[in-house]
């Protein structure tokens, strides 16, 4: 992983309060970035029920999962088809058809029990902890839940099945939601469940995590319906998972392609040069100005503890800028004009 620092430049400056969406963050520090966010989050989010049971994770399914369209039902992950007279591609199901035989539904870990090191176990309806982790839980049609079994993930288009040698797709739909499963459960648990226990892949950096559970949470946003999962389970089991709520808080620990950033953290004040752009951002070697005011004196970068890094002096529009010895991280452009000045976080990969 590109290491990426601690944000805590000028608490009093004219940045705008970075403020989650949720109250339930409201004492994490979300101006963490790489492995100071990871931890950040491990620890508030293993905050959690140490009574939930496998049992209550069934009962807590027909909510969480409940089809957006029809109360009567939930959604089947992997599912996607309803029409084609086999109930194994079904995607929605009675709530009450609940059981192990055909057309049935049941509870899918989607990340594998076996897959985990050391193995999560046997799970019955008394089963507490890890295997009873109601984020890892999903309904799925019983003999769907079978022919994934404990197939790791892996890159595909379509519908959801079996690939090549043996892998599994998860299905167009459903792949982001298997992806910030899966961040959760590394976040949560650690190496006990590394992504590349159930994934196939190219990892990003050295921090473990799948670039194909980076790319699908970018490809696959967060739905109405995943967003149901959230407000539940923080009331009966104690915690949230915290991709879902913001994907973008991958992009912040893990890097790879830039997701969708629910809770605008990369906001800053505009000051009054609000016709002043840098693009691209993130980026890696170059970096340009777009502005109207001809007259920019200075573009200061600082650093993430308040360090002048290096200052640009009279920067033309769409001149650009070499960024190329900046580390990899987070920092504050200061964009000054004679009478002004403007600020605007940039990431630097």
């Amino acid at each position: 992983m590109k290491k990426l620092f601690v944000f805590t430049f000028f608490i009093t400056s004219s940045i705008y309060p970075l403020i989650a969406q949720q109250a339930y963050y409201n004492d994490v520090d979300l101006t963490l970035t790489g492995q100071d966010l990871y931890f950040e989050l491990q620890n508030k989010i293993d905050q959690a029920s140490a009574t939930f049971t496998y049992e209550d994770a069934r009962f807590s399914a027909e909510v969480t999962d409940e089809d957006t369209q029809n109360n009567s039902n939930i959604l089947l992950v992997y599912g996607f088809n309803d029409a084609d007279g086999n109930c194994t591609t079904d995607r929605s199901r009675n709530k009450n058809a609940f059981g192990g035989s055909g057309c049935e539904w049941n509870r899918e870990h989607v990340f594998a029990r076996s897959n985990a090191n050391p193995s999560m176990g046997s799970a019955s309806n008394a089963t507490t902890g890890i295997a009873a982790d109601p984020h890892n839980i999903r309904p799925s049609d019983q003999q769907m839940n079978n022919d994934k079994g404990n197939r790791l993930f892996a890159a595909g288009t379509g519908d959801a099945g079996v690939l090549g040698t043996g892998n599994w797709y998860p299905g167009d739909e459903w792949k982001g939601d298997v992806a910030r499963m899966m961040m959760y459960m590394y976040t949560r648990y650690g190496d006990r469940c590394l992504p590349s226990l159930m994934g196939v892949g190219p990892l990003e950096g050295s921090t473990e995590m799948l670039q194909l559970f980076l790319q699908w949470n970018v490809e696959d946003p967060v739905s109405d319906f995943e967003d149901q999962r959230n407000p539940h389970l923080e009331n009966v089991y104690g915690n949230r998972n915290p991709f879902i709520d913001n994907p973008y808080l991958a992009t912040l620990i893990w890097g790879g392609p830039v997701a969708e950033d629910r809770w605008n953290l990369l906001s800053v004040s505009e000051g009054n040069v609000n016709t002043t752009t840098l693009y691209p951002n993130p980026a890696s070697e170059v970096m340009y100005l777009f502005s109207a005011t001809k007259n920019i004196k200075k573009v200061k970068v600082y650093s993430v503890s308040g360090q002048l890094i290096t200052t640009y002096l009279n920067v033309e529009p769409n001149q650009a800028m070499d960024i190329s010895k900046l580390a990899p991280g987070l920092y504050l452009f200061s964009i000054n004009s004679e009478e002004e000045s403007s600020y605007k976080k940039v990431i630097i990969q």
